[in-house]
């Protein structure tokens, strides 16, 4: 009686630790709930002749580098994180596309972006 006690215990552990494990990674490129709690921008400039366009957010405005070949156009309304630098994944709301692209500056005002993106962009 006691084995059949130990037993089953030791099955009933082995199933509950085991059955709480996945292989699954969380794959946040198709939760738009994910991106819709990320910071908020709205292209104002954009050009398809230059890889680089300004974003307009609450904390002013950051200059990306398209690095996956397509360039938001003006108006688009994305999601990601504009307040730091670097390679990032960014969710085009407007067209439904996840873009990649890397923040060059942020946290800008009108004047500074333009004089920017007039230098990065002759």
């Amino acid at each position: 009686m006691k084995k059949i006690f130990t037993i089953s215990a030791l099955l009933i552990t082995a199933a509950v630790l085991l059955s709480a494990c996945s292989k699954r990674g969380y794959d946040y490129h198709s939760d738009e709930d994910y991106w819709l709690r990320q910071e908020r921008g709205e292209v104002v400039y954009s050009d398809s002749f230059c890889p680089y366009y300004v974003v307009e957010t609450y904390n002013g405005y950051s200059i990306i580098h398209s690095s996956s070949g397509y360039t938001p156009f003006e108006g688009s309304i994305i999601y990601g994180d504009f307040s730091r630098r670097g390679y990032r994944d960014f969710y085009d709301r407007s067209e439904g596309v996840i873009i990649r692209g890397e923040v060059t500056d942020y946290w800008l005002t009108y004047g500074e972006a333009q004089y920017l993106i007039d230098n990065l962009c002759y």
